[in-house]
């Protein structure tokens, strides 16, 4: 099977299970591949971790909640799937250059990541495939 298309599937599913704890057996398990070669799969294609880009995705919108809301940092920094506030707002200053407080105060979304583009070919055609996602976090 081509690697862009298990690339893509790993992506969605991870889209659409943003909100749930996302181990690497789990979404191994879910799409019917072992860990070991979604992982490299993956990785070999966006020249990143699969953990790396979760934490990536989960950032990004977290700081579109910042702007966009009144909720607490706190519980924007649980629902990333962050144990602390001290631990989500040193991740999200490594991604961002500064602080949630300092994020909202500045009142701009502006997504660290944009879409990941992939050249898929099936069936001898070639075509562009747009991921949800994009950027990938440092």
């Amino acid at each position: 099977m081509n690697n862009n298309i298990v690339v893509k599937k790993i992506v969605d599913y991870i889209e659409m299970h943003m909100d749930e704890d996302l181990s690497l057996d789990k979404i191994a398990g879910a799409l019917n591949y072992s860990k070991f070669y979604i992982a490299r799969v993956f990785s070999e294609e966006t020249t990143h971790t699969i953990y790396k880009y979760i934490q990536g995705r989960r950032l990004t919108l977290a700081a579109r909640k910042l702007v966009e809301t009144n909720q607490p940092i706190a519980e924007i920094a649980y629902e990333a799937h962050y144990d602390s506030q001290q631990a989500f707002t040193f991740a999200f200053k490594q991604l961002y250059q500064c602080t949630p407080k300092i994020y909202r105060k500045n009142g701009v979304f502006y997504p660290k990541q944009s879409n990941i583009c992939m050249m898929l070919s099936l069936n001898g055609g070639t075509f562009m495939s747009y991921l949800s996602g994009g950027k990938l976090a440092a």
